[in-house]
């Protein structure tokens, strides 16, 4: 484990380690907030947190931070024993907003620069550019109290990357903002990651970090349960849903559970489509044949599981997830709201 001033080695790739957890522990009185998490993030990479509220993402994040201290195990940012001593070159998004209210925003943003090292021209520059860069040029003189949450957010973003910092933490980013803003902040961040920047950031909505992310933890219940790159991740997990909507939306579906290799047929919450889950041992070709012959078809398409698919099935195993009911319902739990950990 590295100690103040060096980063860690990754054995046998060659490459310096932004972020080091060795058998890392937390917990809140009874409950284990985190359990023996061990991870390693090398630098310039992008790595997503996901998993349910509650999962255990901020209190990992917390404790990169240094705002919540291991009850064991040991941790490692940029070569220092947390990112508060290597502050001046780390950029924090918490998942509690908040901005200083009754601040201007460019006052607000040129103390946050001051705050980590900047001033003078250089700072104001980069304010300006900033705002403008996020469509908020004309917010400089404006009260921080008088933007919108969306765009207080934009705000706290500029904050966290005002700096260039080396490495960048975002926990929720996109959480309270509409499509049209979370498009650009999924740009902004693409072009963090471009420049070569090391950035994690945590999500309950899988579809987000999928968009984002080249390299996907999975955490449930303080335990991370899976730790792997996007592309091999789906590589492991074959597509074993097709896609079926009818020509005909009144159209007799019962002969679809008749066919070989189906395993269950469920109704979408909108429209006539149907998702129909097939057997491991089933060729997707010869399935989607003989739904063919069954029923003709308007649409069908074999799907790629997506994150929250995968995640369903490495907790709670694939016999559990074969009643669409019990699916329907850990797919909720997987997206609810609520406090996180």
């Amino acid at each position: 484990m590295a100690g103040d001033g060096f980063t860690v080695q990754l054995k046998g790739r060659g490459l310096t380690s932004a972020i080091s957890l060795d058998g890392v522990r937390k917990t809140f009185g009874p409950k284990i907030a985190v359990a023996n998490m061990n991870l390693e993030v090398p630098s310039g990479a992008i790595y997503g947190f996901i998993g349910p509220n509650g999962a255990g993402k901020s209190t990992t994040i917390r404790t990169i931070m240094g705002i919540l201290f291991p009850d064991e195990g040991t941790v490692s940012v940029l070569g220092k024993r947390n990112a508060v001593e290597a502050r001046e070159r780390v950029g924090y998004l918490p998942e509690e907003r908040g901005v200083y209210r009754k601040m201007k925003v460019g006052a607000f943003l040129r103390y946050m620069g001051h705050l980590k090292g900047l001033g003078g021209a250089e700072l104001e520059k980069a304010v300006r550019s900033w705002l403008e860069r996020v469509e908020l040029g004309d917010t400089i003189n404006k009260k921080c109290e008088e933007l919108s949450k969306g765009m207080q957010q934009k705000v706290q973003f500029i904050a966290a990357v005002i700096n260039e910092p080396e490495l960048l933490i975002l926990d929720e980013p996109f959480s309270g903002l509409d499509p049209v803003n979370m498009r650009l902040l999924r740009d902004l961040i693409d072009e963090q990651h471009s420049a070569g920047k090391t950035i994690i950031f945590s999500t309950h909505v899988m579809a987000q970090a999928e968009q984002v992310c080249e390299h996907i933890v999975m955490i449930s219940r303080g335990q991370k349960v899976l730790d792997d790159t996007l592309s091999n991740i789906r590589k492991q997990h074959d597509p074993r849903t097709i896609l079926f909507e009818p020509m005909d939306a009144n159209a007799d579906l019962s002969p679809l559970h008749a066919v070989p290799g189906v395993k269950h047929v469920s109704k979408q919450e909108v429209g006539p489509a149907r998702e129909i889950s097939i057997s491991d041992d089933a060729i997707p070709a010869d399935v989607m044949r003989d739904l063919t012959g069954a029923v003709p078809p308007m649409r069908i398409e074999l799907r790629r599981p997506t994150l929250e698919d995968i995640f369903i099935e490495i907790v709670a195993g694939e016999d559990e997830v074969s009643d669409p009911v019990v699916r329907e319902r850990l797919r909720a739990a997987v997206t609810e709201e609520g406090g996180a950990y």
